[in-house]
C-alpha cells in the first residue's frame, strides 16, 4: 500500500463483527452495526510538542484497536474501505 498517514493519524481497517448471535441466530447485513474494532495497518511519525520534539505514537501496525462509533473518516484505497484517524480517537489496544 503507498499511503502514509501524517503526523498523529492512523489508518485503520475495520474487523468484522461475528455473523451470528450467541444463540445462533443470523444476524442479517441491514441489522448489523459497523464494528468499533479494527486492525491499525499504518500510523504517521507522532504529533509535536510546541518546542518540536516529537511525541511517539502509542499504538503501531497491526494493533487490534477499539475506536468510537463515529471516529475516524472512510476512505477508499486499493479498492478497500479504511478508515483514517487521529490516535486521539482510540478508546484502547486489544492485547
Amino acid at each position: 500500500m503507498a499511503f502514509k498517514p501524517l503526523h498523529d493519524r492512523v489508518l485503520v481497517r475495520r474487523v468484522e463483527g461475528e455473523e451470528k448471535t450467541k444463540g445462533g441466530l443470523i444476524i442479517p447485513d441491514s441489522a448489523k452495526e459497523k464494528p468499533a474494532e479494527g486492525e491499525v495497518i499504518a500510523t504517521g511519525e507522532g504529533a509535536r510538542k510546541d518546542s518540536g520534539e516529537l511525541i511517539d505514537m502509542a499504538v503501531k501496525a497491526g494493533d487490534r484497536v477499539l475506536f468510537g462509533k463515529w471516529s475516524g473518516t472512510e476512505v477508499t484505497i486499493d479498492g478497500e474501505e479504511l478508515l483514517i484517524m487521529k490516535e486521539s480517537d482510540i478508546l484502547g489496544v486489544i492485547a
